[in-house]
């Protein structure tokens, strides 16, 4: 299995190939980018940074701040606070656009609600407080990474520079011949991978930074209004499954039994050679087969053997039909939820039938535990591995089903295995 390309720059860094990858080209990209419009900001912040440090430095030495100077920064910080808001419009908007450059998840794209809005709403001042990340802590962070490039450079020209007749001083040490130079210049290079791994750092904390802040979270209330509804749908579900249950367990499924049985005891009457024999006999096998069907699709909407045994029972009988040894480890000390019941049932169901149908496995292993609140379920083989969501809708749906119950899906199963299935659901709402 093809390993899946890293999704962001942050990811990238974190993997053996990525001096080789693309993605230092990419930080290069953002970096230079970045350039011109963090060195426009920061001019601008410099014209009231400067006379703050020249009136720190007056207050540091007992003398008093000028009247001007007050003024000056008085006004100064009033037009920051007035233009920031639409200024950060511009700067944000393409920042959006460059985040894509090392970052190429989407970000909301920017909505015109007004000019009140700009000054009323903690996304537009999220928005300020990135322009003023841009234009003041960015540009320093460039400042040392470039000095620290520079002195990378003069130590792998060193060997070039040392032929002048001038004495040349690397580091600490004052050089007079290629040769002498030739160690400085080795280190450089040597330094280079790590250079390049600086820049690929450095332009995925910006992008972090960036996304954290335009990236605007839902509105909190907003949040839970939709984990209430959904966790509302859910159990809607749950009852509506559990009377369709009822009435198809109670109603139709006695009738069709008696209705077979009924057929089976005509066709006992019906002698062989008679013309009615044989479409008795059909509708006799169509009965028989109407109600083993019927019978699946109750067993799917809710195992007789979950209700009959609890999980850990119902897992056990799922692992003694398998067909590879399985083994099940139930740590149970409380009764649970029917919903989580249902859901970890299904769960280990269709882990242990992808076991069976695309695994090679040869053993696989349950474990069913209670921790911190949460029932944790496990399903480990020691197959080939290389599951993948994307070439199924099984695993897809399995992660569908434990996030309606509030829960969440974890999937290892590196080429060459082993694969393990995590699922943690809630076990109170």
């Amino acid at each position: 299995m093809t390993t899946a390309p890293p999704p962001h720059l942050a990811e990238a860094l974190r993997r053996p190939g990525y001096l080789l990858s693309g993605w230092p080209w990419r930080a290069l990209a953002y970096a230079v980018t970045t350039v011109p419009i963090a060195g426009a900001l920061s001019v601008g912040l410099l014209v009231v940074g400067a006379p703050v440090l020249v009136a720190v430095n007056s207050v540091r030495q007992g003398r008093p701040v000028e009247l001007p100077l007050v003024l000056f920064l008085t006004v100064g910080a009033l037009m920051i606070l007035v233009s920031a808001p639409i200024v950060s419009i511009a700067v944000t908007t393409v920042e959006r656009q460059r985040l894509g450059i090392v970052d190429p998840r989407p970000v909301p794209a920017y909505r015109w609600q007004g000019l009140a809005a700009r000054y009323t709403t903690a996304a537009a001042w999220r928005e300020v407080a990135h322009t003023f990340w841009l234009g003041g802590l960015v540009p320093l962070g460039y400042a040392v990474f470039t000095l620290l490039v520079l002195l990378d450079l003069t130590l792998v020209a060193s060997p070039w520079l040392a032929n002048v007749d001038d004495e040349v001083i690397v580091i600490w040490n004052t050089i007079d011949t290629p040769g002498q130079a030739v160690p400085y210049a080795v280190v450089g290079v040597l330094l280079l991978p790590a250079l390049t791994y600086g820049l690929g750092v450095l332009a995925a904390v910006q992008g972090a930074v960036a996304r954290w802040l335009l990236a605007r979270p839902a509105d909190g209330a907003a949040l839970r209004e939709i984990n209430r509804s959904r966790a509302r749908l859910v159990d809607t579900y749950e009852a509506e499954r559990r009377r369709i249950e009822r009435d198809i367990h109670d109603g139709a499924q006695p009738r069709l039994t008696s209705l077979t049985l009924q057929l089976g005891l005509a066709r006992l009457d019906v002698p062989e050679d008679s013309p009615a024999a044989a479409p008795l006999a059909v509708a006799h096998d169509q009965a028989r087969n109407l109600m083993v069907e019927l019978r699946q699709i109750v067993q799917g909407i809710r195992p007789q053997s979950l209700t009959d045994l609890g999980l850990a029972g119902a897992v056990r009988e799922l692992a003694g039909e398998a067909t590879i040894p399985v083994t099940v480890h139930a740590d149970l000390g409380q009764p649970l939820p029917e919903l989580v019941e249902s859901t970890a049932y299904f769960v280990v169901s269709e882990s242990l039938s992808n076991v069976l149908r695309h695994s090679g496995a040869t053993r696989a292993e349950v474990r069913l535990a209670l921790a911190g609140g949460e029932l944790v379920v496990e399903v480990s083989d020691d197959g080939h591995g290389g599951a993948d969501p994307a070439r199924g809708t099984g695993l897809t749906g399995l992660a569908d089903r434990v996030a309606a119950a509030g829960g969440r899906l974890l999937l290892a199963s590196p080429p060459g295995g082993p694969t393990l299935v995590r699922v943690e659901l809630p076990c109170h709402r």
